[in-house]
């Protein structure tokens, strides 16, 4: 459940972020008649994400147990490629975010309603799309039942409420520390998810070593206990992984973390120009 509300909360400020962004903008230059194409956009956005993870659970709901596993296998590498990409993308763009957004809804302005529109609508649908992939995946790795979804559910919820009390000037935050911390923790869940990955493909006969256990935790750890739910949540590690699901989960983890937090090399100063040194002789 913490996993899952942490997607929804990160990925539903990102969104909401963009949303107040625009609103904003609009009000501020008085083109308040753009507004409603602005959340008819948003709103096909979210169709169109509640669509696509309603296609992921029908679809993997109708295979075989083999074609499932080697499906939600596949599509979690997929949801971890994304999810990383997105966490270094908004690391490096999220100071230009707010005046790409007003460029880009400046040239829509120009041109009318339907590219307003379709400007919220991309916006809104990258992030839509990558959440519902990202936390479909979540769920597959965390086991069926309510609680994931529930997870989710809280954390968009939180994030909505929190982007209203952005446009509304009641809540200022560090958003730069906020992206990181919740990015470095994404880390962490995305490891989780790549390493459930593997063994879906390891049940589904696509990669080897299924019972080949690294270690066996679970009666120090009980799955169905509540410490044994919290660490599962967090770290979204198995307590009893395959050496090659436990190899990836490291192999992902450490050098992401490391790139994650590593300060960018600023560039050298340009040499300044000095006059040339001119001695003039004197005779005696």
């Amino acid at each position: 459940m913490f996993a899952n509300y942490l997607i929804g909360l990160r990925e539903g400020i990102e969104a909401a972020l963009v949303v107040s962004i625009l609103i904003a903008y609009l009000v501020k230059t008085e083109r308040r008649s753009a507004i409603l194409p602005v959340w008819i956009g948003v709103g096909l956005a979210i169709a169109l994400s509640l669509a696509f993870g309603a296609a992921l659970t029908f679809t993997s709901s109708t295979m075989s147990f083999q074609a499932q596993e080697a499906f939600g296998g596949f599509m979690s590498i997929i949801a971890v490629c994304f999810v990383t990409w997105m966490i270094f993308w908004m690391k490096r763009t999220a100071r230009n975010i707010k005046g790409e957004l007003h460029g880009r809804l400046d040239s829509a302005f120009g041109i009318g309603p339907v590219a307003i529109a379709v400007v919220a609508f991309i916006a809104v649908a990258r992030e839509g799309l990558e959440t519902s992939l990202f936390i479909w995946a979540a769920v597959q790795s965390t086991g069926s039942g309510t609680a994931p979804v529930l997870g989710a559910t809280l954390g968009l919820a939180t994030a909505v409420l929190l982007g209203w009390l952005f446009y509304r000037g009641a809540l200022k935050i560090n958003l730069a520390k906020f992206f990181t911390i919740t990015g470095a923790a994404l880390v962490v869940v995305a490891a989780g998810v790549l390493a459930y990955a593997v063994h879906d493909l390891q049940e589904a006969g696509i990669l080897p070593g299924l019972d080949n256990t690294a270690f066996d935790a679970t009666g120090a750890i009980p799955p169905s206990s509540w410490y044994g739910t919290l660490i599962k949540g967090i770290f979204n590690l198995s307590a009893a992984p395959s050496w090659l699901e436990l190899i990836v989960w490291v192999a992902y983890l450490i050098p992401v973390m490391y790139l994650f937090f590593r300060k960018p090399r600023s560039k050298p100063d340009a040499p300044v120009a000095q006059a040339p040194v001119t001695t003039t002789a004197t005779s005696a």
